[in-house]
């Protein structure tokens, strides 16, 4: 039973301190459009859409007015296209991401995930054409998000086609050199994907999910933050340890998770979908007052980046996961902290200072949710090295049976130091300076795959 006073916690949360409920998502199997010819598998694809995705944001409109809680995004996943158009070429590709970018306009979702393959052990033909067609489906569409799974423990590291990811940033990132290389956002790479994970850019729906399905994601970095800063006050920080913080951040978890988890419950009512999982990742936006960093400091971290950092972000995302699960048993997606730089306004004040370097930030995502996500990088960065970057990370996902992503934006013709700017959700940061560029180029080269560690022999 919820008492009282975890309801009247809950509506303070709503009113002063940016509870929203990020992201409601549905999830759509696309499979049994699939058809020989290109246009009517966009016609099949696009129509689809339409019947079951067309009551989704009134539903999300209808729900939030009842409830009084923003629902911030309405957001769809659909089946990874590579197996949906497989058979096409490169250029039915582009043509299928046209039409998945029409039809999500057509329902006015936000965005829509799944120009996806999944490619950990190796690549289909259908999986070559989408990656060699990826550049073009996102220069030429607004709401369409891409990823790419490339790792995972069972499997290894696929790095033939990290390498290959390295010159599809550059493509992009000059393709759309006016918003200082924006396209690259919406590229998200993965060891160990999740199939329910609501937001994107790393969105689609998994071949053992439903026909379709609501995903609900719940971001709170406010609310912890005003949460440990009443605790603080009440109890004084010469009196309080870090077991103590950390519970509180698991109380007022919970409360976010039961609230996200209502509303989306009533919104896959109301559309006849079963509902799936409640993702509760501290995902931090541009607007003051809504940043994990800030969060990093009340635990301490003057600097972030300092000693102790990864600790303090364990700290966190452990206490968010224990606060979740006890709160519902469909939590999944990802579900944690992000630290996404561009994204949070206090991580990107502290890469401006210098204080956070991007070795900093690969030991801390070691310990978060995601990875290496929006990091801006300058534009002369050679391909090999943005590969090898994402090797790295994939490689801390694969050894540590974690989800591990990289969101990685070289921007062009900006050097380190500089500002680059993507504005809304995306927000700013300071590029970071990537030391020995070019000096992993032989190891990319390689190619090839990295094996399973020994460890995935677990069955």
């Amino acid at each position: 039973m919820i008492r009282s006073d975890q309801i009247l916690k809950t509506v303070a949360m709503i009113q002063n301190e940016n509870l929203d409920v990020r992201t409601i998502t549905l999830g759509l199997n696309l499979c049994d459009c699939r058809h020989h010819e290109v246009g009517a598998l966009c016609t099949r694809l696009r129509d689809k859409i339409r019947r079951v995705a067309g009551p989704l944001v009134g539903v999300c409109d209808e729900v939030s007015a009842r409830y009084g809680v923003p629902i911030v995004n309405k957001r769809l996943a659909v089946s990874p296209l590579a197996d949906v158009g497989a058979g096409c070429e490169a250029d039915g590709f582009v043509q299928l991401a046209q039409a998945l970018d029409a039809a999500a306009q057509d329902v006015h979702v936000d965005f829509v995930g799944g120009y996806t393959a999944q490619v950990e052990k190796g690549a289909t033909d259908a999986d070559s054409a989408l990656i060699e067609a990826m550049p073009r489906a996102l220069l030429t569409t607004r709401k369409v998000c891409a990823s790419l799974n490339v790792a995972s423990t069972k499997a290894g590291v696929n790095m033939d086609v990290i390498g290959r990811i390295g010159f599809l940033l550059k493509e992009m990132a000059a393709g759309s050199a006016d918003r200082d290389g924006l396209a690259c956002a919406k590229l998200v790479v993965f060891a160990n994907q999740p199939q329910d994970n609501p937001f994107m850019a790393g969105a689609y729906h998994g071949h053992g999910e439903p026909e379709a399905v609501i995903n609900v994601g719940v971001s709170g970095p406010g609310v912890v933050a005003r949460a440990l800063e009443r605790r603080i006050a009440q109890s004084g920080a010469d009196s309080l340890g870090l077991d103590e913080l950390a519970e509180e951040i698991k109380q007022t978890s919970f409360r976010v998770t039961r609230c996200g988890e209502i509303l989306g419950r009533e919104v896959a009512r109301r559309m006849g979908v079963p509902f799936g999982v409640v993702d509760l990742s501290l995902a931090p936006t541009p607007k003051v007052g809504d940043s994990v960093g800030e969060i990093l400091k009340i635990l301490g971290m003057d600097a972030i980046g300092a000693p102790g950092s990864t600790a303090c972000v364990a700290l966190l995302n452990d206490a968010v996961k224990k606060g979740g699960a006890f709160a519902s048993q469909s939590v999944g997606g990802l579900s944690g902290a992000f630290i996404p730089v561009c994204e949070d306004a206090v991580l990107a004040e502290a890469a401006g200072a210098g204080h956070l370097s991007l070795e900093k930030l690969e030991a801390m995502t070691s310990v978060c949710s995601v990875g290496l996500d929006m990091i801006a990088v300058p534009g002369d960065t050679p391909a090999e090295t943005l590969a090898a970057l994402i090797a790295d990370e994939m490689a801390i996902g694969v050894v540590n049976r974690k989800t591990t992503a990289v969101r990685i934006i070289p921007v062009p013709g900006k050097k380190a130091g500089e500002r680059a700017v993507f504005g809304g959700l995306f927000g700013q940061s300071a590029i970071l300076d990537i030391r020995n560029p070019g000096k992993s180029a032989r190891f990319v080269r390689f190619g090839g795959r990295i094996p399973a560690p020994i460890h995935s022999l677990n069955n």
